[in-house]
């Protein structure tokens, strides 16, 4: 039997199906979504598990108010709950019935019509927590840092052996593009899938919905719809400029990143880690580690990036409980700030600056520059609030 590894949100997960009726956990497939909960509800004989991509649980959901009624006693958990978003406002109806806390536990990955259903019907019902793939501090202790940059922190892919990781990611691409991406339409898998290689490609750059446009012979308006429902799908992050009362002009459009630096490799074609560490890609991968586990610790922080017209700029601005944190990340293990970061520094005025590098103790550059590993980080800003 596999060892569970524990998730930053199962306290959180636990809390909410005492307060709210209904519990939704989002995130991309394959996180770990349905093994958290049957971690968090093993013993309890009081919960019924259906997944709607299973047949026989499906045609359960045949007569959902007899099923909800047949079971009311007890805490009902419907995965991949998305695909039928019917269910939405008879869940209403039941949680008002019920009169109590921990009657749903919802599973989604794809979160456009699970938060726009599940908003309609379910509004001072209903809360939301997020899984991400694994964070570097849950297991950092199991893994090494560049086996993540490499594998991605997908638990199928990073917990198995080199050889069969690449197998799983392919897999896992051609699976989302050809069946999970079918129930959206006005899109094509061929299509899609050359768009997530451009962006692995530019991964963490200004996106360029013109260039992108031409390359794929598509509208910009096209380019958009798609990198939203990459988006929606947790595929990719897409990150805006930080605007401040300076005055300056700043650059407008936003960057995006793949979300998983698995994906990303796999997409280019990077298969070991000398691959990797030759690759010019291997800076922006250090920047979606980065910024993958600031969302995945921080998931009610606002997260941009600052950058002029004229060059000046920082990585990442994080705003979190009136807080202004300043991120800059360097793959150097003795990093050092350019001119140009210290006059981004001098605009934004952040509370810290943090400067995010492989390192294995962390140290200090000055009075409030701060050079830290991931879980350091990730460290000082919870102590800091």
């Amino acid at each position: 039997m596999t060892e569970y590894i524990h998730r930053k949100i199962e306290t959180e997960v636990e809390s909410a199906l005492k307060k709210f009726p209904v519990v939704a956990i989002t995130g991309p497939r394959q996180c770990g979504k349905s093994t958290l909960v049957k971690h968090l509800l093993q013993g309890r004989d009081d919960v019924v598990m259906l997944d709607i991509e299973r047949d026989a649980d499906l045609r359960k959901l045949s007569d959902p108010e007899m099923f909800f009624s047949n079971n009311s006693d007890k805490l009902i958990c419907i995965d991949e709950v998305q695909r039928k978003p019917d269910l939405f406002k008879i869940i209403r109806y039941w949680v008002d019935k019920a009169e109590r806390n921990g009657v749903f536990l919802l599973l989604g990955s794809a979160s456009r019509d699970l938060l726009r259903q599940s908003s309609e019907s379910l509004a001072g019902r209903i809360v939301y927590k997020h899984l991400t793939p694994f964070l570097i501090n849950e297991i950092e202790d199991r893994v090494s840092l560049l086996d993540c940059c490499l594998k991605g922190t997908f638990p199928r892919s990073i917990l198995i052996e080199d050889e069969y990781s690449m197998e799983w990611r392919e897999n896992f691409i051609t699976t989302f593009l050809e069946r999970d991406l079918l129930q959206w339409r006005n899109f094509t898998p061929a299509m899609m899938r050359r768009l997530w290689m451009m962006l692995a490609g530019n991964n963490g750059q200004t996106v360029n919905y013109t260039a992108l446009g031409n390359s794929l012979d598509l509208s910009n308006v096209s380019i958009s719809n798609y990198i939203d429902l990459l988006e929606s799908t947790y595929m990719v992050y897409v990150v805006r400029p930080y605007f401040s009362n300076m005055g300056k002009r700043m650059t407008k459009s936003p960057k995006v990143y793949v979300a998983d630096s698995g994906m990303t490799t796999a997409l280019l074609g990077i298969s070991t880690s000398n691959q990797l560490l030759g690759n010019s890609v291997f800076g922006a991968i250090w920047e979606q580690m980065v910024l993958s586990n600031l969302k995945g610790n921080f998931p009610q922080a606002d997260i941009c990036y600052y950058r002029t017209s004229n060059g000046i700029e920082m990585d990442f601005v994080v705003t979190l409980r009136g807080n202004v944190y300043a991120i800059e990340c360097k793959t150097s293990t003795a990093p050092s700030l350019q001119r140009g970061t210290y006059n981004a520094i001098e605009d934004i005025n952040p509370n810290k600056v943090y400067v995010v590098a492989p390192v294995d103790s962390s140290y200090s550059i000055n009075e409030n520059i701060q050079v830290v590993s991931i879980p350091d980080l990730i460290k000082s800003i919870n102590q800091s609030m």
